[in-house]
């Protein structure tokens, strides 16, 4: 119950963050986004004592692990995959316009059109 409040608590801390925002119409902007991002990060620090909140930092702490471990391509690789996406993509466009226009053409002849 009391990670229900926690979170209600954060919801309402954040709602009411972006009606000061709105209600500092007046004030500069600077003025308005520091409320509103100050809002924010209290409704954050509230939402992390909770039980999901922490649940979702450890869930981000190991995507951010899994993020560490991924072996990225390198620049040769990158241009060659690049390459054969660029020229498959080119293809394929030859091709649907070929199968559309052969398309148009057996339309036209069936309607009459053109014999």
């Amino acid at each position: 119950m009391a990670d229900k409040i926690k979170l209600a608590l954060a919801a309402l801390i954040a709602l009411g963050a972006m009606i000061g925002f709105y209600s500092l119409a007046a004030s500069p902007l600077v003025v308005r986004i520091g409320a509103l991002l100050g809002g924010a990060a209290i409704a954050a620090a509230v939402g992390w004592t909770s039980a999901p909140g922490k649940r979702f930092v450890a869930y981000c702490r190991d995507a951010i692990e899994e993020t560490k471990k991924v072996v990225w391509p390198s620049r040769k690789e990158t241009i060659q995959t690049t390459g054969v996406v660029v020229a498959f993509v080119i293809v394929m466009a030859l091709f649907l316009w070929v199968v559309d226009a052969s398309l148009v053409w057996v339309v036209r002849v069936i309607v009459g059109r053109e014999a």
